[in-house]
């Protein structure tokens, strides 16, 4: 045991003289090591960030919720139709009344209407291509709707079409900045004056396609009462939330049977609706980050190779030039795994120093990402220990032809060699 520990402390030493020796020449060998680890731990280390916080976006959104409307967001097994989804009949408010009463399982259903490009304007401010969600009862509790200031519509509101809003939290600043305060304020769209009774908190866009920070909320009778919601310009989408506890394919069953039934779809003719749901786009993403996996494995392995023969030279060199020493070690008794051992310890820890550097990096993007992109980046012990390991790997696999060569030596040739 002791004799072990001798041979990696005095490994370790002899790499890192080897490193202060020939500085250019143990970088340059080194380089393809920390690329190839860097790759593999950065896209690791992105496809998990990545990961959680669509994690994260779904627990807010709900795995349990299906949006049914015109448009599949996935091609429904084979060319995506748009020319025929394009003409399917819009959602209607009597069909969510149909699902509130007709499918027990639905804890809630709501319509929410998408009117892109609305012009805002309070006094001399204006703003130009805004979009407006026109929304019934409870669509706060499937988007989990949080207010910063004032209030939420409430269901007279919204069941009346009154002439409430609530702004998102950069509409808010850009009509309103500074300490003036919006609550009670009258601006327009679509023609009408609306009172602000409302401010959403900031949350940014989400998986569903909501950026509600750059939006208004207001009720869907009101927008009713203004635009032509049927017409095929507008694409209102049914949202349903599922019961606790409750399998999501069977409420997305019942529901695709009332809507069948209220549209009066035959038997064998296929849906003029799409349900979709966030499961949908999940695998989809799985699948694009097996991809990028594999793609991320195979430049960092080109990397790692070029790494490894650059290592093998190194050691090569070494061996060459520790010839006498190598002679001289057997002529006094020591062994041929020693001697292995030695110089394959060597090639371990400059490939470790490479790989330590390329995880090095990782570390220092991560802080940049997190802190000065706001974009939160997902470190595991795992992805790190997957480094040390092919790192450990590399030096094995590089170091053990040169380290053979150096135990077969003849100590009496060796010791004569210039």
């Amino acid at each position: 045991m002791n004799n072990i520990t001798q041979i990696i402390g005095t490994s370790t030493v002899q790499a890192f003289q080897e490193l202060r020796a020939n500085k250019l020449r143990t970088f340059l060998s080194l380089l393809g090591i920390t690329i190839g680890i860097f790759c593999i731990i950065a896209v690791l280390t992105v496809l998990d960030s990545l990961k959680n916080n669509i994690q994260k976006d779904m627990a807010t959104l709900g795995s349990d919720v299906l949006y049914i409307g015109r448009w599949p967001w996935m091609d429904e097994g084979g060319e995506y139709k748009w020319w025929e989804y394009w003409r399917r009949p819009s959602m209607t408010p009597q069909e969510v009344k149909a699902i509130q009463t007709q499918v027990p399982d639905a804890a809630i259903a709501t319509l929410c209407l998408n009117t892109r490009g609305l012009n805002i304007k309070y006094n001399d401010m204006d703003l130009s291509s805004i979009s407006g969600y026109a929304v019934m009862s409870d669509f706060d509790k499937i988007q989990n709707i949080e207010i910063a200031k004032g209030r939420y519509l409430s269901s007279s509101e919204l069941d009346g079409g009154s002439n409430v809003v609530v702004l998102g939290d950069e509409i808010s600043n850009s009509l309103f900045p500074g300490s003036i305060t919006p609550l009670g304020k009258n601006i327009s769209f679509l023609g009408r004056r609306f009172v602000v009774v409302g401010v959403m908190k900031k949350v940014g866009e989400n998986m569903a396609g909501f950026d509600f920070d750059n939006s208004v909320i207001y009720p869907y009778y009101a927008a009713a009462s203004l635009l032509e919601v049927r017409s095929l310009n507008y694409d209102p989408m049914l949202a349903v939330k599922a019961s606790k506890d409750k399998d999501l394919d069977e409420v997305k069953y019942e529901v695709e049977g009332v809507l069948r039934r209220m549209r009066k779809v035959r038997p064998g003719q296929a849906n003029d609706f799409a349900i979709n749901q966030l499961s949908q786009v999940s695998q989809r993403i799985e699948l694009f980050f097996g991809t990028v996996d594999v793609i991320a494995w195979v430049i960092g392995g080109f990397s790692l190779i070029v790494g490894a023969f650059g290592i093998a030279n190194i050691m090569f060199v070494t061996v060459k030039e520790r010839t006498k020493i190598i002679g001289l070690k057997k002529a006094i008794g020591a062994k041929k795994s020693s001697i292995l051992l030695e110089f394959l310890l060597e090639a371990v820890v400059l490939c470790l120093l490479g790989g330590g550097v390329g995880i090095a990096i990782v570390l220092l993007l991560s802080v940049i990402f997190t802190y000065g992109f706001d974009f939160h980046v997902t470190l595991s012990l795992t992805n790190f220990f997957i480094g040390i390991f092919v790192s450990i790997f590399v030096g094995v696999l590089s170091g053990f032809i040169p380290a053979r060569t150096a135990s077969r030596l003849d100590p009496v040739v060796a010791i004569r060699t210039n």
